[in-house]
C-alpha cells in the first residue's frame, strides 16, 4: 500500500513539474563541492561561488587541499558561512587526497556502506551531506532526505512527526526500486514541491498532491 502510495505521489509530482535536471555540475568532484557549499544558502549563490573557483582555476582536489584556508574562504564568499565551508572543504578534500588519491574515479572500488561512513567522519558532513554526495556525485542508490521531504511526508501521514533522518530515508528507500535515477529524480521532485506549494504554511490549492487522499484510500 505504501509502495503504491510512494509511486503515485512520484507520478503526480512528474507530471506537473517534469524532469529537474539534478545536481548541477560539469565534473563528480563540482558535485561534491557543491554538497558541501548549499548547506544553508540557495544554490544560485553556490553558483556564484563555484564559478569564482573556476575562474581562478583550483577547482581540483589537490588545488583545494593546498590552498590557504583564508584564501579558500574568501573565494566562496558567495556561499555564506563561508570560513567554516572552507574549513569543511579541506576536511573533505585531505580526506580525498590521503585516502583516495585525490580522483573521486579512486572510490568507485569502495561498496557504499563503507564510503558512507568514511564520509560521516570528515568534520562537517553530516547525513544529507554525505547522502548528497553518494546520490549525485558517485551514482550510488542513496535516497536523500531534507527538511522538504520531511514536511511532506508528515503532512501526507506517510511517517511520523518524531521520525529521524534514517528513518525518513528507509520510508522511501525500502518501498522504492533502487534505481539512482529514480532516486534522483524523487527528491528534486520534493524539493521542488517543498518550495512551491508545501511551505512551512502550506499552499495546497493547486498543489500537484492537494487531492492525494481521495485518490488512494490506503489508511494513510
Amino acid at each position: 500500500m505504501l509502495r503504491e502510495k510512494l509511486a503515485h505521489i512520484y507520478d503526480l509530482l512528474f507530471d506537473c513539474f517534469g524532469p529537474q535536471n539534478w545536481w548541477p555540475g560539469d565534473t563528480p568532484f563540482e558535485i561534491m563541492v557543491g554538497a558541501i557549499l548549499t548547506q544553508n544558502t540557495n544554490w544560485a549563490n553556490v553558483e556564484k561561488a563555484i564559478v569564482n573557483l573556476k575562474t581562478a582555476d583550483l577547482l581540483s582536489p589537490e588545488k583545494l587541499h593546498g590552498l590557504h584556508v583564508a584564501e579558500l574562504a574568501e573565494l566562496i564568499r558567495p556561499a555564506g558561512y563561508y570560513n567554516i565551508k572552507a574549513t569543511r572543504l579541506q576536511a573533505f578534500t585531505a580526506w580525498l587526497v590521503e585516502n583516495h588519491d585525490g580522483e573521486p574515479a579512486g572510490l568507485e572500488s569502495v561498496n557504499t556502506t563503507q564510503l558512507r561512513m568514511e564520509l560521516l567522519q570528515i568534520k562537517g558532513i553530516g547525513l544529507e551531506t554525505a547522502d548528497s554526495i553518494l546520490l549525485y556525485a558517485l551514482n550510488r542508490p542513496i535516497f536523500v532526505v531534507d527538511a522538504y521531504t520531511a514536511r511532506i511526508a508528515v503532512r501526507h501521514r506517510l511517517i511520523e512527526p518524531e521520525a529521524d533522518y534514517e528513518q525518513l530515508r528507509e520510508l522511501f528507500q525500502v518501498n522504492l526500486p533502487e534505481d539512482v535515477q529514480l532516486f534522483n529524480e524523487y527528491h528534486a521532485l520534493l524539493v521542488r514541491l517543498g518550495k512551491d506549494y508545501c511551505r512551512p504554511t502550506a499552499r495546497c490549492a493547486g498543489c500537484p498532491l492537494e487531492m492525494l487522499s481521495h485518490t488512494i484510500e490506503d489508511g494513510y
